[in-house]
């Protein structure tokens, strides 16, 4: 029985590995402002599914010296950013995904007389099921998680993409790729989370990152130059076979040649929170281990004010960032509900932006002391031009 990736929603991260498509149902939109905070009782927009209260986490506070790390490197590891209880959450449904103990849109089920070793291995990956289920959205929605991409790429993020990865004993990785290839956004702003819920090392096909490529222009294949501004570059070539595990075929490797001996591997254990910007080259390696999994949960998210029409052709209408979650922050671009009402900026209606009725001031991060904090911008403060020179 071969294993399969399937996709859902459009044109998926990773598409050049190929599967059957997985029906999902539309999400939810709702052109409104949205929110920061989020409180326990909530208004939400006619239709969309009550709000559902959220278990107190502690906010985590992004470092200066971890910020400089993500524009340095191109990638962070945020160690135990989520904690044990939720990922022995995802542990559980990951075997009951397996096993075919819990009925999924979309999904066939297993055959009644599949062996154990046949029902582990039916899939290598699973796109978008935050559309189908309610424990995709609330952790692709994960506030600890949140927490450092409004420090990374907000305050204002959008949520995009969700990916469950079942890696088997023998399952294949994915070669040299960059993110924004296949989910473009203007401006370009695309950041990964890859949440490890097992341990993920060199032996069982962990994340290999490649510091210093995130300064690399997304490399378009022929008949997609014009993607991602690659069109004002003059000497921009082409690339074949990306994704593909071959470096003799994926012609990226030329471009991860020129950072020789700089490629590292994510080791990283249950909790972990690996971000990475949508142009650092990264790859995977087929898992070599003889009874160790490597299952993660990764989301894929961008600035709620950068536009895209990625997932185009999916519904009416030519934009889809109407398709897309506001998770924090706001925007003034149209902006999806979460469908099972998990918690967040798209259906909590406080600290609205400037442009909402009896709204709050532009937020901004800054720097405090050693850390980022989010706080509303000082424009007699920031802006040269409003201070009294005088006085």
């Amino acid at each position: 029985m071969a294993a399969r990736e399937l996709l859902g929603g459009g044109a998926a991260m990773g598409g050049a590995m190929g599967g059957p498509a997985m029906a999902a149902p539309k999400q939810a939109r709702n052109g409104a402002v949205g929110t920061r905070a989020i409180p326990q009782q909530v208004a939400v927009a006619p239709g969309a599914a009550p709000v559902q209260p959220l278990r107190p986490y502690p906010r985590y506070r992004v470092s200066v010296s971890e910020y400089v790390d993500f524009h340095r490197q191109g990638f962070l590891i945020v160690r135990g950013l989520v904690p044990p209880e939720d990922v022995a959450e995802l542990v559980a449904h990951t075997e009951d995904l397996m096993h075919g103990r819990l009925a999924v849109p979309g999904l066939e089920p297993p055959p009644p007389d599949a062996t154990p070793r046949e029902l582990e291995r039916r899939y290598l990956r699973i796109h978008m099921l935050h559309r189908v289920l309610e424990v995709h959205e609330r952790f692709l929605l994960h506030p600890r998680v949140l927490d450092v991409l409004e420090a990374l790429i907000g305050p204002d993020v959008m949520a995009m993409q969700s990916m469950l990865f079942l890696k088997f004993p023998g399952g294949e990785g994915q070669g040299y790729h960059q993110d924004s290839y296949y989910i473009p956004t203007v401006p370009d702003t695309l950041c990964g989370a890859w949440l490890a819920v097992d341990r993920a090392d060199e032996e069982n096909g962990g994340m290999w990152f490649t510091p210093g490529s995130q300064h690399e222009p997304i490399y378009p294949t022929a008949g997609r130059e014009r993607q991602n501004h690659g069109d004002a570059i003059g000497d921009l070539p082409t690339v074949d076979h990306v994704s593909d595990t071959d470096d003799t075929v994926n012609t990226l490797s030329r471009v991860a040649a020129k950072y020789a001996g700089r490629e590292v591997p994510a080791v990283m254990e249950p909790g972990d929170v690996a971000f990475f910007g949508g142009h650092v080259l990264h790859r995977s390696h087929r898992n070599r281990s003889a009874d160790r999994f490597r299952r993660s949960f990764v989301g894929h998210y961008a600035n709620a004010r950068s536009y895209t029409r990625w997932g185009y052709g999916e519904g009416d209408g030519d934009g889809t960032n109407d398709r897309q979650i506001l998770a924090r922050g706001w925007t003034h671009l149209p902006f999806g509900q979460p469908r099972f009402g998990t918690a967040c900026a798209a259906n909590t209606p406080s600290l609205r932006g400037p442009a909402a009725p009896g709204g709050a001031p532009m937020m901004a991060n800054m720097a405090d002391g050693d850390m980022l904090a989010t706080a509303p911008m000082d424009m007699a403060r920031t802006d040269p031009a409003s201070h009294d020179h005088d006085a």
